[in-house]
């Protein structure tokens, strides 16, 4: 019983396995939906969607808009004791443009559906534009506040 033992050979870790098939064959997954179908737009590009279509809508009837900045930020920033705002602007200053911003996340927790965010993208639009540019909302865009 006592024969000798041959040493093992020394422990390497195992390199990991460049998967090129799924474990069934039939090899890896493509996208579930094509790039062009709305499937795959995430809901931030959706929304960046309804917020340039309301601003070219504005474009038309105000042409001095091509110069303002249009911003899309997740959130605003924490105000303690205030209501959390929809949108915000900056006037121009320093080489720096004029800023229209719209809170993606406010807009749509307050909205139920498309049509209704649509709404409301274009009112915080069209509501920090006439404050841009020191007018009332209905003079910037006749139909505020109808639809």
């Amino acid at each position: 019983m006592d024969s000798p033992v041959p040493p093992s050979p020394p422990h390497r870790p195992a390199e990991p396995r460049v998967r090129r098939r799924d474990r069934h064959g039939r090899g890896m997954r493509g996208p579930v939906a094509p790039p062009q179908v709305p499937l795959s737009a995430s809901r931030a590009d959706t929304f960046r969607d309804l917020v340039l279509d309301s601003v070219e809508r504005l474009e038309r009837r105000w042409p001095q808009l091509a110069d303002v900045e249009f911003m899309v930020l997740e959130v605003p920033p924490p105000v303690p004791g205030e209501t959390v705002p929809l949108g915000g602007s900056l006037p121009a200053e320093k080489g720096e443009p004029a800023r229209v911003v719209v809170y993606r996340r406010p807009v749509e927790i307050r909205s139920k559906n498309r049509d209704e965010r649509a709404l409301l993208v274009h009112e915080v639009v069209v509501e920090q534009v006439a404050e841009l540019l020191g007018l009332s909302p209905e003079s910037v865009d006749p139909r505020y506040g109808q639809d």
